[in-house]
């Protein structure tokens, strides 16, 4: 399952949206697993359960993966790490 962009354009709205198709097979896009995430969905196992992402060829179960661990950190603040090299 190839990711793929499609741009989609309202011209009447001027409305512009982006759409990533995650799962190919299962036609999934990237916000459908956003979606489903904020519903509670954890694991790809859920998202499989919940959309069928990942339950024909399982290319895509990397990239659903990425998309809920980016879910569950969005929000989260982290602290810079300080540099201090040695001198000789």
């Amino acid at each position: 399952c190839p990711l793929i962009l499609l741009s989609v354009s309202l011209s009447l709205t001027g409305f512009s949206e982006v759409i990533m198709y995650v799962c190919i097979c299962t036609a999934i896009t990237d916000k459908q697993i956003r979606q489903a995430a904020a519903r509670g969905a954890s694991t790809v196992m859920d998202l499989t359960d919940e959309l069928g992402v990942a339950s024909c060829c399982g290319s895509c179960r990397e990239s659903a993966a990425e998309i809920l661990s980016e879910h569950e950190n969005r929000g989260r603040r982290y602290e810079p790490v300080v540099f201090n090299p040695a001198t000789a």
